[in-house]
């Protein structure tokens, strides 16, 4: 397959992903709870503040929270592809191998802490306050940690143990989640909850911006060894064989991984499914290449969760589901389909 993919092909295919979701992020920012007209959105924002109520719903909420609702879905199946490489697992994604959890665990433990902890980032004239992310990526990157601790410790670092571990760390960090939400107050509390199950709220323009140069900078990161990542899933005495260091590839692809997860759940909470399901069905139509999955799986993965995200906004207006619960219920089934073909495999592979 390697050897049918130009770099003419490749560029074309990114583009028709990109259109997809171009087109998806239009469409979808059309569609609310309160009608839109484009003409009054172009005519601009009026000479006084709330004039033109159409351009403030536009660009000032569903703008804001499309782009985020892309770079969470970007984040989480370029995530997703990664751990399915490494892992040689098709049911390898953020939240079956606890990254997730470690991230949201790191968030609790953050607004546990009170909102004195603060960490802002200056790129140019962008500045952000990233205190939840900061505490999502070192929890993450101590999940990995233990993740491969415990997978080292249980028979080396291969493919079983590796998930297995993740399994059993993620059981255990979410068992801490609820131990510690139950202890936050009353007004705290309905809040952690539906960002535990995963909600796409407005963000300010220079959170966003930070936060979409922190994730383009992850997935570019695994983008630069996605061919080492074609040798892998090959096996690792293949890919031994071949030139390629399993473990400190493996290594690498874990915290590039954690560290786009991380800044995706201290954006969203935790959205499930969605790095299992989006690079399935690329690898479907696209095929196996890691130069082509991983960048339109990143793409593809944003419109998901930008359809979803339209879903919740509307299905039960003018109340708003969680993101999460769309993916879930999507995503549900389509585990289970995987699980049934692909069980024979899960645990017997080395």
């Amino acid at each position: 397959m390697n050897d049918l993919l130009t770099p003419k092909r490749l560029i074309i295919r990114l583009l028709l992903c990109l259109a997809l979701l171009f087109v998806v992020m239009f469409v979808c920012s059309l569609i609310g709870t309160q009608k839109v007209s484009l003409r009054a959105v172009l005519s601009g924002p009026g000479s006084e503040p709330g004039q033109n109520t159409d351009y403030d719903i536009f660009v000032r909420v569903r703008i804001p929270r499309i782009i985020l609702a892309a770079l969470v879905g970007a984040a989480l199946a370029a995530s997703g592809v990664a751990l399915q490489a490494i892992l040689r697992n098709p049911l390898a994604e953020p939240y079956i191998l606890g990254i997730s959890s470690g991230a949201a665990l790191g968030v609790i433990t953050c607004v546990m802490l009170g909102a004195g902890i603060t960490t802002s980032v200056k790129l140019g004239v962008f500045e952000a306050n990233v205190s939840v992310s900061v505490f999502a990526f070192l929890f993450a990157l101590g999940t990995v940690w233990l993740v491969w601790l415990i997978g080292h410790l249980a028979g080396g670092s291969g493919i079983t143990s590796l998930l297995l571990a993740g399994v059993v760390v993620n059981a255990f960090f979410s068992a801490l989640i609820m131990l510690l939400t139950s202890l936050l107050d009353s007004e705290k509390l309905r809040s952690t909850i539906f960002w535990l199950m995963g909600n796409i709220t407005e963000k300010d323009f220079s959170t966003l911006m930070v936060s979409a140069i922190f994730i383009v900078a992850g997935i570019l990161g695994l983008f630069t060894i996605s061919q080492k990542l074609n040798v892998l899933t090959f096996g690792v005495h293949e890919a031994q064989s071949l030139g390629v260091n399993p473990r400190a590839i493996t290594f690498a692809a874990f915290v590039m991984a954690s560290f786009i997860t991380a800044v995706a759940v201290g954006l969203s909470g935790l959205v499930g499914f969605v790095g299992l399901i989006i690079p399935h069905c690329v690898r479907l139509v696209l095929g196996p290449d890691h130069r082509q999955l991983l960048p339109a799986s990143a793409i593809v993965g944003a419109a998901f969760v930008v359809f979803c995200d339209t879903i919740a906004r509307v299905i039960m207006a003018p109340e708003q589901f969680p993101v999460g619960v769309i993916t879930a219920i999507i995503g549900g089934p389509v585990f289970l389909f995987l699980l049934a073909r692909y069980s024979k495999k899960i645990g017997y592979q080395r």
